[in-house]
């Protein structure tokens, strides 16, 4: 499916390409046949886009699959964003003519200046940051893809997203800093089609995708994985049961020879719909209900209940929604980001009367499903924060404070709902009256500390290092003893900064915009009544 590259070579394009179907390929004897699973029947298709055109229009005359193909991949792009297939609606034809089942995939590039400059306004995202700019530069790239799909009235259950090095509009990619841009256009583009309604999924290969995002990692994004030019018979099996290049499960696998390429279905999935995953909001442990806009929750002093309050995006919060009765047993409550791994996002809850320490696994839907304890013995902690991933492996992380001593333990997350171990990372801490898991709040790609002290009202941002370690801490506001309650949501202006809310003494809930540069935007009052409110995180 690499048909960026037809352009220039014939027989690498035929690589890239998208085709034909296992049994197909069993008769021609490219591999043996592999028994299926016991709970389905391995279905065996093709991918197919631009290089299928016929030369008149740019093709390269290449065949379509056989009609014994049972299912196909059709591409919308002919190689790059903002381009379409010239023959997409002839190929969308071939496919219903026959009564193919079929999904579509469209390509992720890296905006040039000029669709920086024309598309990084179009999106969801404010425009006041580079990074807000090139999600809606993503977002814009799918909403072309889905208004190709619109103009020839097909509308597949899937569309897969191909993530992949290309010689044509490269991805930059020299150090970390442009691998999390490029992650910003590709989340940019999954969230188009969610708003669009379409389910979607990762196309790309390991050192590909390592190359580009750095490893990203999105265990609830369904998976392509490509196996290349087979080595070993077996290897597009292989592609099925192995860890997938960015944690997802892995629903379909391909591989290619100078003709055509080759897909197969993994494990049980019988190339029916996908649920349309979780928000990837980067950075987040706060988009509890999945819209891709951090929200915050409260616990009412009244009744106990706990309560959402979806964020807008641009800075305010949209009315309460109740999501749970039963609360005030608990004394400490966090929002960690998807401790499961899941790809929803999750709450870490403390039972006071027995120091359990409770998982509840969000839908990614505002909901619950089943909670599973995690921990026993965490009473003597007086500080828990969950501030995203921490030692740098892409999997969420808790620090705890333990009250008698001051100290600092780091308990790294295993990705899966557990733990890798724990160890202490600072000591002196009980000088601190308010530690905040904010997240990465000096845009530097690594989860922060913020700790407002004690005895002065300052608060500090302790900068983490990215392996679990700390970076010199600097102060970045006086005065902060004024205010009854401090968390971060994250970004909650749609600028993919770090914001902080506060509540003063009178009940008044204020939002501390941080800017692209470190400093601080004038507050804003975005609630009132929060005095009833006695945990908000």
């Amino acid at each position: 499916m690499r048909d960026f590259r037809a352009r220039t070579n014939l027989r690498r394009v035929r690589r890239i390409l998208l085709a034909p179907l296992a049994a197909v390929a069993l008769l021609i004897g490219l591999v043996p046949a592999i028994a299926p699973p016991a709970q389905a029947a391995t279905l065996f298709g093709h991918d197919v886009s631009w290089p299928q055109c016929a030369s008149s229009v740019g093709g390269f005359d290449l065949p379509m699959p056989p009609d014994s193909t049972q299912f196909v991949i059709v591409g919308l792009t002919k190689g790059l964003p903002f381009t379409e297939n010239p023959c997409l609606a002839s190929q969308v034809a071939w496919v219903r003519d026959r009564s193919k089942p079929a999904h579509g995939y469209t390509m992720a590039a890296f905006p040039t200046s000029a669709q920086l400059s024309t598309y990084g306004s179009q999106g969801p995202w404010s425009t006041s940051t580079r990074a807000g700019r090139l999600s809606n530069v993503g977002y814009a790239e799918a909403r072309y893809a889905v208004a190709t799909l619109a103009r020839i009235g097909w509308r597949p259950p899937v569309v897969w997203i191909d993530v992949e090095p290309r010689p044509a509009q490269p991805w930059p990619s020299g150090n970390a800093a442009q691998q999390r841009e490029n992650r910003y256009v590709v989340e940019g583009l999954m969230r188009g089609l969610r708003d669009n309604g379409y389910a979607y999924g990762l196309y790309s290969f390991a050192n590909g995708w390592q190359e580009i995002t750095g490893g990203w990692r999105l265990p609830g994004v369904p998976v392509w994985a490509t196996a290349g030019r087979l080595d070993y018979p077996d290897e597009a099996l292989d592609r099925c049961t192995q860890a997938s290049f960015s944690g997802g499960r892995v629903y379909l696998s391909q591989w290619y020879d100078d003709t055509r390429d080759y897909d197969r279905t993994c494990g049980t999935y019988a190339f029916s719909n996908l649920p349309i995953p979780a928000s990837t909001l980067s950075n987040s442990t706060a988009d509890f209900n999945g819209d891709w806009n951090n929200d915050v929750l409260a616990r009412r002093s009244s009744d106990s209940t706990l309560n959402l309050y979806p964020g807008r995006g641009n800075g305010r919060l949209a009315s309460r929604l109740q999501i749970g009765t039963g609360w005030g047993a608990f004394s400490a409550l966090e929002t960690v980001g998807d401790f499961s791994g899941d790809g929803a996002l999750d709450v870490l809850a403390r039972e006071a009367a027995t120091g359990d320490l409770w998982m509840y696994r969000g839908t990614g839907k505002g909901g619950w499903s089943t909670r599973v304890r995690v921990g026993t013995g965490w009473n003597p902690f007086n500080a828990i924060i969950g501030p995203g991933d921490f030692d740098g492996d892409q999997r969420v992380d808790v620090l705890a404070r333990k009250a008698s001593t001051g100290e600092l333990f780091l308990y790294a997350g295993n990705g899966s709902g557990g733990w890798k171990g724990s160890r202490r990372v600072g000591t002196g801490w009980n000088v601190f009256n308010r530690l905040i898991g904010a997240g990465d709040v000096n845009g530097d790609g690594r989860a922060d500390v913020l700790a407002r002290e004690s005895s002065t009202g300052y608060l500090w941002l302790y900068p983490g290092n990215g392996s679990g370690g700390w970076l010199p801490r600097v102060r970045i506001g006086t005065g902060w003893n004024g205010m009854t309650a401090i968390m971060s949501p994250g970004d909650l202006t749609g600028d993919r900064v770090v914001d902080v809310v506060a509540r003063d003494r009178t009940g008044a809930l204020w939002l501390y915009a941080r800017t692209a540069s470190g400093g601080w935007a004038t507050r804003v009052q975005i609630g009132t009544g929060w005095n009833g409110i006695n945990a908000i995180f």
